[in-house]
């Protein structure tokens, strides 16, 4: 009796190749999205312009500004954006189905995390490159730099668990509305305006938030200048802990169904 041929014996994907594939496809869902690219680019590119227009004239110094700007692009596309997409995959039952692909649960996380990091160095390099144009000159110092690179990844992280911890949790029409609530109050709240600018008794309560760390450390990389923070290293242990805290909640509240 011969053996059946199974050819052609097909098989998942290598799981790096599954992963990466999964991020690209989530990447260019978030591009096609006309809302998100309102709050990643568009907002943005218009607070750009309007500095470039008025900004002297108002005394809006333009390279704290632009870093401001910078974060509040980076903020928009490591929480708002993946907060409300994964709100409404779980609530019209993508991630069920996505679940039983060849996809662990795992790599659907390890998917949308390397979308959010795709999305924001597209984003950094659009709003780079307008703000050159606006006339921006930066002048980072190599200390401001070294921050600033462990900074970024550290606060994305830390923006995708709370992303995942809220679209987790909430339906999705109160992400929805938490996640554009919590993007206007992070833009307020030591991301465009800076730390030194709010009452003093304000400044230790925002200097512990993760969205003031991120745009300080912007601030402080284009300005050359030492952040706001009280010791040196502060915008790292905060956007650390923020990091550790939001990745372990969302692991433990984060429900698949709705």
């Amino acid at each position: 009796m011969t053996g059946l041929d199974l050819s052609p014996a097909a098989a998942p994907a290598p799981r790096a190749g599954r992963i990466l594939r999964h991020a690209l496809i989530e990447s260019r869902l978030i591009v096609r999205n006309g809302e998100q690219l309102l709050l990643a680019l568009v907002i943005p590119l218009g607070l750009i312009a309007a500095n470039a227009a008025v900004g002297e004239r108002l005394g809006i110094a333009r390279e704290p500004f632009i870093a401001s700007v910078i974060a509040l692009g980076l903020w928009s596309s490591g929480f708002t954006s993946p907060a409300i997409t994964t709100a409404f995959e779980r609530r019209y039952g993508v991630l069920e189905r996505l679940v039983a692909t060849p996809l662990r649960r795992a790599d659907l996380l390890l998917g949308k995390a390397a979308m959010i990091a795709f999305v924001a160095i597209g984003q950094a390099a659009v709003l780079v490159v307008a703000g050159l144009l606006a006339g921006w000159s930066p002048r980072p110092q190599l200390g401001t730099s070294l921050v600033l690179a462990a900074t970024v990844p550290l606060a994305l992280v830390a923006f995708a668990g709370l992303a995942l911890t809220v679209a987790g949790t909430a339906s999705a029409e109160l992400t929805l509305g938490l996640a554009n609530l919590v993007y206007l109050l992070g833009a307020v709240g030591g991301v465009l305006v800076p730390l030194g600018a709010f009452p003093g008794w304000s400044q230790p309560v925002l200097a512990l938030l993760p969205t003031t760390a991120l745009a300080e450390s912007l601030r402080a990389w284009a300005g050359g200048e030492p952040s706001g923070f009280p010791v040196p290293g502060w915008a790292i242990m905060v956007t650390l802990v923020w990091a550790l805290a939001a990745v372990a909640v969302a692991r433990k509240v984060f429900r698949w169904t709705s």
